[in-house]
Formats: C-alpha cells, structure tokens, sequence
C-alpha cells in the first residue's frame, strides 16, 4: 500500500508502515532523494521567518538541515543527538517519546554548541511534525541554551499536527487505517 503526497508540487509514492494494529503512516524518508531534499529545503526557504540558525533532531531531518543551510549560505547549522559522544561538553538535553520510536529518546546539545545559540533567533526543523514531541524538545534546549525561537518548520504535517498553526509545513499527511484508507 502507498499514498502519492504533493509537496509543494513534487509528487512522491509514500509506502504505509505498520505503527500498530490500528494505525498505519506514511514512511516520508528524505534519505538518498536528493531531488526531494533539494526541493523542500528551497519551498521552506521561501516560508521562513528571519533567524540566525537552524537547528534539527537527529537523524531523519539531517539531509534536509543540510540543504536549508547550504542554499542559504550559512556557515553553521545545529543538531540535537540522540546519543551523546565524547567530543560533546557540558550537554544539554531533554526527553521525548516520538510517534515512530517505541522507548522515550533522549535529544543532546552539545555545551559548545549550546554557547553560540545564545542571543540568537533560532529556527527548528524537522521531517515530519506529528504529535510535536520532538519540536517541544527543540524548544526546551534553545531556551535552555538562551536562543530565541525564531520559528518551527516541518516538510509535512501529519495526522492532528495538520490544524497546528504554530508549525509552517509544505503539505499534510494523513494518518491511515490498517486497510490503507485514510483515518477519519
């Protein structure tokens, strides 16, 4: 089973994964398409407020941070791990339990990093925004860190996060039945 989703005029073929007995999603995997990561990176750009620096949740969202950077000419762009590594100092970190994770996942700042996110209008990314957990968790490290919120963006809305109003996203996707039909 598939959903064709229209990302600001870029079609893809989403194949639907199992979540449970009742829920199906769209897997929305920016990994090795680089048309798609190119052509999303280049439509948020055109929606972005005005912001320092960008950050993003490890690991789905890394092409897309990427890119947004690269055509946007910034030097730097920011990613909270999910594991911390021994180059990392003074992390910063928060909780988070995601849609397509079963455990609760752990989001890590580096201290370095999080000194140079201060003062500063910061700008969180992601693939997917669905029930908000990791933008929230975003969120608590900027501040943590002293950033401003500059804004959150996603390439897509999924299931409830499409009526959110405080995430600017290219296209909606629904969340579907075991059958493959669209949950209501």
């Amino acid at each position: 089973m598939t959903y064709e989703i229209d990302i600001a005029g870029l079609k893809r073929e989403l194949p639907l994964c199992k979540v449970n007995e009742d829920l199906c999603i769209g897997a929305f995997v920016m990994f090795g398409d680089v048309e798609l990561t190119v052509h999303c990176a280049a439509e948020l750009l055109k929606l972005a407020p005005e912001y320092d620096y960008i950050i993003a949740p490890e690991a789905k969202a890394i092409p897309l941070l990427y890119e947004m950077a690269r055509q946007s000419g910034a030097n730097r762009y920011f990613l909270a791990r999910k594991q911390s590594k021994a180059y990392m100092t003074n992390e910063f970190e928060v909780q988070v339990k995601s849609i397509t994770t079963e455990d609760i996942q752990t989001l890590i700042l580096d201290g370095n990093d999080a000194a140079m996110l201060k003062g500063k209008r910061i700008l969180l990314v992601d693939d997917v925004v669905s029930t908000g957990e990791s933008m929230r968790a975003l969120k608590i490290l900027v501040t943590k860190a002293g950033g401003i919120l500059a804004g959150k963006m996603a390439v897509l809305a999924e299931g409830d996060a499409q009526g959110r109003d405080d995430v600017i996203t290219l296209a909606n996707l629904p969340l579907f039945n075991a059958d493959g039909s669209v949950k209501e």
